[in-house]
């Protein structure tokens, strides 16, 4: 079975993409699909801090850990790293087009295009907004992720 190298981005890697690593992370496990994942932000604003805790508290309710996660920013070598990077939004998906270097590996695309549910493909940023937006964020990615993991296995049973 092959096996693939997944980054989740969004702009700062303590809300959005964490929770997307995680939620990836049992999706794959539920499905024996073989992914290495991490996830990084475009800006350096959190570097090294745990996820939001509004994240943990969303994933830590359905059973997932990712409060052992640090933030870390994007950099040119993740291009060849990974096999997919999956952008959270919009200008998330631009500023990487800006620095991914010519002739990349990585398949650059937004992760919500995966789910017919995402409005534009974006996946909301939780952030400014009450515990309510986690929630909310937590049962759209858990939707994108199974449908990734089935677009990486399209032959994998249910």
């Amino acid at each position: 079975m092959r096996s693939y190298k997944v980054l989740t981005v969004c702009l700062g890697n303590i809300c959005r993409s964490p929770a997307a690593q995680g939620i990836l992370e049992a999706a794959a496990k539920q499905n024996d699909v073989f992914l290495e994942l991490d996830s990084a932000g475009t800006a350096a604003y959190h570097i090294g801090n745990p996820p939001d805790s509004r994240s943990i508290a969303a994933l830590r309710q359905i059973g997932i850990d990712i409060s052992h996660q640090k933030a870390r920013q994007v950099t040119k070598e993740d291009f060849n790293e990974f096999d997919w990077i999956l952008a959270m939004d919009r200008e998330n998906l631009s500023n990487l087009k800006k620095i991914q270097p010519q002739n990349s590996k990585a398949s650059l695309v937004m992760f919500g295009e995966f789910n017919d549910q995402a409005a534009f493909g974006e996946v909301a940023d939780p952030y400014y907004g009450g515990n309510e937006g986690f929630v909310e964020m937590r049962k759209h990615l858990t939707k994108i992720a199974d449908a990734f993991v089935h677009h990486l296995h399209p032959n994998k049973e249910d």
